[in-house]
């Protein structure tokens, strides 16, 4: 059993469980031939990687149905775990490079996870509407909206808004100040007292057409 899921969400299902467990090996395997995640980086996967994607579960319980878009998904992370926790949401994870959502594809197989779509395209190309934006430390926050902001559907059916939730780092003045007073910004640490999340944050931000 993966111990640092079972110790912050324990009401796992053993499908979840086994999922998650297998996670790191199927990383590192695939990092072996396509460079998804730092070398030095892929044995702390399980605090770095997996926990830091499912800060988003624990600001939000997406209801059955939700569509989430994961931009710019990498390897699959946030995407990945999520999909694994919330198993009734459809989760649609692009990258505009081609080897990335290979190994998305590869992961979500070896696992038979049902409701992932991984996608080659850049979001500006994309289309499509979906009730929450996820990324991780994706670019700047004004940037990527631009670049996305067509992709949110506008009716709500969640308990908070439709809108972006982003895991950042760092000192994030500069880059919400456009946002000030719209955007919700909490501290992982909050959740996870692993030292890694001593810095890092999560952004939702409610989009308004």
């Amino acid at each position: 059993m993966n111990p640092v899921t079972n110790k912050y969400f324990p009401g796992l299902t053993e499908e979840q469980i086994q999922r998650f467990d297998a996670l790191q090996g199927l990383y590192r395997e695939w990092n072996d031939q396509i460079n998804v995640i730092s070398r030095k980086d892929i044995n702390n996967f399980n605090v770095n990687h997996l926990l830091h994607s499912l800060a988003i579960a624990k600001l939000i319980s997406f209801i059955p149905g939700t569509e989430v878009l994961d931009v710019g998904t990498g390897g699959g992370l946030p995407g990945i775990p999520l999909a694994i926790m919330f198993p009734s949401v459809r989760f649609t994870l692009i990258d505009s490079v081609a080897k990335k959502i290979k190994v998305v594809n590869g992961i979500a197989e070896s696992l038979n996870i049902k409701n992932i779509s991984a996608i080659t395209t850049r979001s500006e190309d994309f289309t499509g509407r979906y009730d929450f934006i996820v990324s991780r430390a994706v670019t700047d926050l004004q940037r990527f909206i631009h670049l996305t902001r067509h992709l949110i559907a506008p009716y709500s059916v969640n308990p908070i808004r439709n809108g972006y939730i982003c895991l950042k780092g760092g000192d994030l003045d500069e880059e919400l100040a456009p946002y000030s007073g719209k955007s919700t910004v909490t501290d992982i640490s909050k959740w996870f007292d692993e030292p890694f999340f001593e810095t890092k944050k999560i952004v939702y931000l409610p989009w308004t057409q």
